[in-house]
């Protein structure tokens, strides 16, 4: 955290952080934002060195029960003391000159102002993305505290500001999948999460159609969106987003012929 220097001039940053297992990435992020007064992380049941680890970088650590995105997220910044707050996952890092930037952009902010959008740039299979819609994927993230809260529906959490928003240049740095797997995982558990949200049961046609979206959405990525600009992980991506988007149909049909069982 901060080593000392006068704060009479300036607002004071919380980082707040949500994590759970993410001993392998969290030590890069907490590096990263050691020029921030204050860290918070909320974790949710690590196994792992991820509580041993940001204690010993300084952060206060909290603990609460899984209850989605938006709820951790919105609990881990209600407790962070700082005027602004920075909103990071564990899988995320600044880089010096973002840092830089967001010091000042809170030391001069107009009265009006409550947040700032900041670009995400991606890392994946040792290669920045730069196109297939992953970037410059803005999100606003650093907010006044008091003016904004987190919403979302367990897929897509975002914050919703009360107030005027500017924007940053810098990126956020985001490491975003572990391997492959990860990516497929993850996949596996939101195809699942946005099937459950569909209210209407699917029919066979439901199914079928998803066949057609996730053609379009290999081509939106890899050739509408320049996603084989990345090479090859820009293909994996295209290909893996297609399957998500397929999955999603897949298991909403499913949970149709599962509903009708029970009846």
């Amino acid at each position: 955290m901060n080593d000392g220097a006068s704060t009479q001039n300036r607002p004071l940053l919380s980082i707040a952080v949500i994590a759970k297992n993410e001993a392998d990435r969290v030590g890069r992020l907490l590096e990263t934002v050691s020029f921030a007064d204050e860290v918070v992380v909320v974790d949710s049941g690590s196994t792992d060195a991820t509580v041993e680890l940001c204690r010993a970088a300084g952060a206060r650590v909290e603990h609460r029960e899984w209850q989605g995105y938006a709820a951790q997220k919105q609990l881990a910044m209600e407790l962070a003391t700082g005027q602004w707050v920075l909103n990071l996952d564990a899988d995320e890092a600044l880089s010096p000159e973002a840092a830089e930037e967001i010091g000042s952009a809170i030391r001069t902010a107009a009265a009006d102002v409550a947040g700032f959008s900041m670009p995400r740039l991606s890392r994946y299979l040792n290669r920045w993305i730069r196109h297939g819609g992953w970037y410059p994927d803005r999100k606003v993230r650093l907010v006044h505290r008091g003016t904004a809260c987190w919403v979302g529906d367990g897929i897509h959490e975002r914050l919703q500001v009360t107030g005027r928003v500017e924007p940053l240049q810098h990126p956020i740095l985001h490491y975003v999948y572990r391997s492959v797997s990860d990516q497929v995982q993850t996949i596996d558990k939101f195809s699942t999460v946005a099937a459950n949200h569909r209210i209407q049961p699917a029919s066979s046609w439901y199914l079928v159609l998803g066949v057609f979206h996730a053609v379009g959405k290999f081509l939106e990525c890899a050739v509408w969106k320049a996603g084989l600009l990345d090479g090859l992980p820009g293909l994996v991506i295209a290909m893996n987003s297609s399957f998500y988007v397929f999955l999603k149909h897949a298991k909403a049909w499913e949970k149709g012929l599962s509903d009708d069982a029970d009846s």
